[in-house]
């Protein structure tokens, strides 16, 4: 596509100025009514592109129809990404600023006095002479995951312009709630009708991602013997005493979320509350594999029972919830899905780049829900934060990635 040709950027801005953010504490779905409002502008959004089939449902997810436009039988192709920011940082009345012709240093973000500096941020030399557009610092920007929507939208947008490309049926979601880990709660895989599908909500250009950590939930729950503290002298048996005991345990230059990195897994205390009586633990276990899954919660068992002996008269329950597995156990049963966007990738002129997410994605959970889904690169970086910055020539780069990605799967449908 020529520069001229794109319009992920203007689909950028209009979409991030819009506050979506979602709210981990409510008991409704989607988390928030202003997302529900923001699917219906994106589902007319579709509708002028030329989508056929365009709904939301009652959970507020958008989908949409690109016919095929081939007589081939090609795999239906799904391109997914979520319209929820980040609840830890406001995403509301986002302002956002384009920084025309980077040419390094750091980047200061208007008057808040936040700076994106370049020594924090190698990738920053990679972008020189690029278009990087940020916050103006009072609020995180958005890409997370906005600017996979305007990508997936510029590229539908390109194909229904030029039907001499070749693809087969594509279908698009856009789903909330994505970043308080429930974007798949209510999503229809049957009737979204998709043989395999790609989320874009990645970071870097040119990363394909094909794996995610193996994730549970430990909640441990401590029951003590509550006493008058005026006269608690060999009565008492103090349940935050015996929860702050077994924290302290946990090793402190390693197997935590701050000491680890790559393809380390971590056990990570993230909420603690109670009384003498009873006080409540919940812990984050993550590993890229179900054996050291299991390892590490075996490890805090350990901790746990050996400590609660030295406390006679205390009880305790430990449970396991299973959240997600890594994706790659289901994406190992067909190598095309991977393959293909690793081609589409090089074809776009970048170096592909297959990565593992120290995280999940909405993909992760599809996987096992029967819908093999990897994640492809959005562009951005410093997601969740002040700090967020993408360029628009990655963002470009990830609509030729769509493009090139859905050709293909028609190119070797056809051999």
């Amino acid at each position: 596509m020529k520069p001229s040709h794109y319009t992920c950027l203007d689909r950028f801005l209009r979409y991030v100025v819009v506050d979506t953010q979602s709210d981990p504490e409510s008991t409704s779905f989607p988390s928030t009514e202003k997302q529900k409002a923001f699917a219906q502008l994106l589902a007319e959004e579709l509708r002028q592109i030329g989508l056929k089939d365009v709904t939301v449902t009652e959970w507020g997810y958008v989908s949409g129809t690109l016919p095929a436009t081939t007589a081939q039988s090609v795999p239906v192709i799904g391109l997914i990404a979520h319209m929820d920011t980040s609840p830890d940082v406001s995403g509301y009345n986002v302002k956002p600023m384009i920084h025309r012709n980077y040419q390094g240093g750091d980047i200061r973000l208007g008057k808040s006095g936040v700076t994106i500096n370049e020594a924090d941020h190698p990738h920053l030399k990679e972008l020189i002479g690029h278009d990087i557009v940020t916050s103006d610092g009072a609020t995180l920007l958005g890409a997370d995951d906005k600017a996979g929507i305007a990508e997936i939208f510029d590229a539908l947008h390109y194909l229904i312009s030029h039907p001499e490309i070749k693809h087969g049926t594509i279908k698009v979601a856009i789903t909330p709630d994505e970043e308080i880990g429930k974007g798949a709660d209510h999503f229809d895989v049957a009737a979204f009708g998709a043989d395999f599908a790609y989320t874009v909500d990645g970071e870097t250009a040119g990363e394909v991602e094909d794996e995610t950590f193996c994730a549970d939930s430990v909640i441990l729950t401590i029951n003590g013997v509550n006493v008058h503290p005026g006269y608690a002298k060999n009565k008492m048996v103090n349940a935050v005493k015996i929860a702050s005991s077994i924290v302290m345990q946990l090793p402190r230059h390693a197997l935590s979320p701050e000491t680890t990195e790559d393809r380390e897994g971590y056990i990570h205390p993230h909420y603690i509350s109670g009384n003498e009586e009873k006080t409540v633990v919940k812990f984050l276990i993550r590993d890229f594999t179900i054996d050291g899954l299991k390892e590490k919660e075996s490890f805090l068992k350990e901790i746990i029972e050996s400590t609660i002996v030295h406390y006679p008269g205390s009880s305790h329950d430990f449970q396991v919830v299973e959240y997600y597995r890594n994706m790659k156990y289901k994406l190992n049963e067909d190598s095309r899905v991977v393959e293909y966007a690793l081609e589409a990738v090089r074809r776009a002129g970048l170096t592909p780049q297959r990565q593992a997410i120290r995280g999940g994605t909405d993909g992760a959970r599809l996987c096992y829900m029967g819908l093999l889904t990897p994640n492809l690169f959005a562009g951005g970086h410093n997601f969740h934060s002040r700090q967020e910055f993408i360029s628009v020539q990655d963002m470009q780069k990830a609509v030729d990635v769509i493009i090139h990605l859905v050709s293909i799967w028609a190119e070797k449908a056809a051999q």
